[in-house]
């Protein structure tokens, strides 16, 4: 069982930016492939960037230049950076982590892009 808890949400201006990070228990985070997901308000749930357990990182097209993923195996943290955030931005983050065959989920955080 993999637990994750996201922090790092909140209400930035058009143009900010704002740092999500994810902390995973167990002792296996290196091997996890994590990713972070977003749902706005009527809209199903859309991958934002995924990063394997060997590094390599996968963004949507919508993010890619402005968000940034990394991961610190030894603090059993994920990261997401969100630079030059945008209102289509606004949604609830999710921290994905898929082990084992097996998907997990955190209980997400609100990011709000509003002026």
């Amino acid at each position: 069982q993999v637990q994750l808890v996201e922090s790092g949400g909140g209400l930035v201006q058009p143009g900010g930016s704002l740092t999500l990070s994810c902390a995973a228990s167990g002792n296996a985070f290196s091997f996890y492939h994590m990713g972070w997901y977003r749902q706005a308000p009527g809209k199903q749930r859309e991958l934002v960037a995924l990063i394997s357990s060997g590094g390599s990182t996968t963004y949507a097209d919508s993010v890619k230049g402005r968000f940034t993923i990394s991961r610190d195996n030894a603090k059993k943290l994920l990261y997401l950076q969100m630079n030059s955030l945008k209102p289509d931005d606004t949604a609830v983050y999710y921290c994905n982590c898929q082990f084992s065959l097996r998907t997990y989920w955190g209980q997400g955080t609100q990011v709000t892009v509003s002026s």
